[in-house]
């Protein structure tokens, strides 16, 4: 219903009831199950969502996507958020741990692994945060140490989607012990049989049905073919998968954010007070009016970093995109928990129950904020970028000249 098609071309808008009436066609109960904690995994949904050719879709037909763009898989998977986190990550997780394979893998580890997820036959996880840490990425402590034709990887990864089912887990480990920590790291494919041991597997307050796991790393062998990317050379692949990790999570929490507001819009609608329908109600309406605006402007901004993405990628805009990637994520999540908690204010006590979705939707909404990167790290990336730029040669208008006293410089004083 709030969806906005104005910035798209035919091909988006017609991906987009393309993806709406595979979503309207998900058995609630596949929902319902996920958040009783009774399957471990969306198992059919992600190979219903093969068998419709929906996942990976910018990724090459040759490897079973259909070579479209970030701004397309955005308008993805802002529907495919309307379902929660849950199937949201599961959807996504395609497009983040194939996005390391496609651009730094080779022609054996894309026939093994790429293809295989995108037509839904293998399922894969990512391994980032550690026990010991979250954000601090390159404080990596998992090791892996050359011996022969293998490596050997001692160590654990926790908070995994997928962890407890996955085929096979890109991996990150500290392989030079000497070295500075960006140049310390490199990314592997590991696969379960290997020998991945599950020890932990999460109860959560929201995103439940994911299989979300502690796994350990105990005199892992894994073979050299099995490196990706070049050996200590992990910083750019983490810093690559920065991209889709946060596009993904900003797009889906649009949709998230549709889902709860558009099922309180129809409740006050409905629901009379005081004789009228709450609709009527200024501290209703108002708070309708605030979370649509924000999820205007959210989905505003994924479609503006996805279109950084895309130009940047084929070389046609020279700067950086993640600084607008990072302002996505954070806006779009931050905006996602702000109208669940209006969804819910508007509804009252019966949002508070099981009879609506809304109280499932809030406590899988407060994740959102807090994985891929928290909101703090965000802001931190997005300071950074900013006076990265400030330092660059403009052709902009010097406004500090637009004052009347501007020529005084011996009362700018700085120290």
């Amino acid at each position: 219903m709030l969806e906005n098609d104005c910035l798209l071309t035919e091909e988006e808008a017609r991906l987009r009831e393309e993806v709406k009436s595979f979503v309207a066609s998900v058995d609630p109960e596949l929902l319902r199950k996920m958040d009783r904690n009774e399957i471990d995994y969306p198992f059919e949904f992600v190979r219903n969502c093969a068998e419709k050719r929906l996942l990976g879709l910018r990724f090459p037909e040759e490897y079973g996507g259909r070579g479209m763009t970030w701004s397309a898989e955005s308008v993805a998977l802002e529907e495919i958020g309307i379902l929660g986190l849950g199937l949201g990550c599961a959807y996504s997780m395609v497009s983040i741990v194939g996005e390391a394979l496609y651009r730094f893998g080779n022609d054996w580890q894309k026939e093994e692994f790429l293809k295989p997820i995108i037509k839904g036959r293998k399922i894969s996880a990512e391994g980032l945060t550690e026990p010991r840490g979250g954000s601090d990425f390159f404080g990596t402590t998992t090791k892996a140490e050359k011996k022969g034709n293998v490596w050997v990887l001692n160590g654990s990864k926790r908070f995994i989607a997928g962890g407890k089912v996955a085929d096979f887990y890109l991996i990150y480990a500290r392989t030079d012990p000497n070295a500075p920590s960006h140049r310390a790291l490199t990314a592997f494919i590991v696969e379960r049989e290997m020998g991945v041991e599950v020890e932990e597997v999460y109860n959560l307050l929201g995103f439940r049905g994911m299989g979300t796991a502690r796994i350990v790393f105990r005199d892992l062998e894994v073979p050299k073919e099995y490196v990706l990317g070049e050996v200590n050379g992990a910083r750019e692949i983490f810093n690559r998968m920065m991209i889709p990790e946060r596009l993904t999570s900003a797009a889906g929490a649009v949709g998230g954010a549709r889902a709860a507001i558009e099922i309180a819009i129809k409740y006050s609608d409905k629901r009379k007070a005081f004789g009228r329908k709450i609709r009527e109600f200024q501290g209703v309406n108002f708070m309708v009016a605030e979370a649509v605006t924000m999820i205007d402007a959210a989905r505003a901004l994924v479609y503006n970093a996805a279109k950084a993405v895309d130009l940047y990628d084929a070389g046609k805009f020279n700067q950086d995109p993640r600084r607008l990637v990072s302002e996505t994520k954070l806006f779009a999540t931050e905006v996602l928990w702000d109208v669940v908690n209006k969804a819910m204010q508007i509804m009252g006590g019966i949002g508070y129950t099981q009879v609506y979705p809304i109280e499932r939707m809030l406590r899988d909404a407060r994740l959102a904020p807090i994985w891929t990167g928290s909101n703090e790290i965000m802001k931190v990336l997005i300071q950074h970028e900013t006076y990265k730029l400030m330092g660059l040669p403009s052709k902009d208008r010097d406004c500090e000249k637009d004052a009347m006293d501007w020529y005084k410089e011996w009362e700018k004083v700085y120290e």
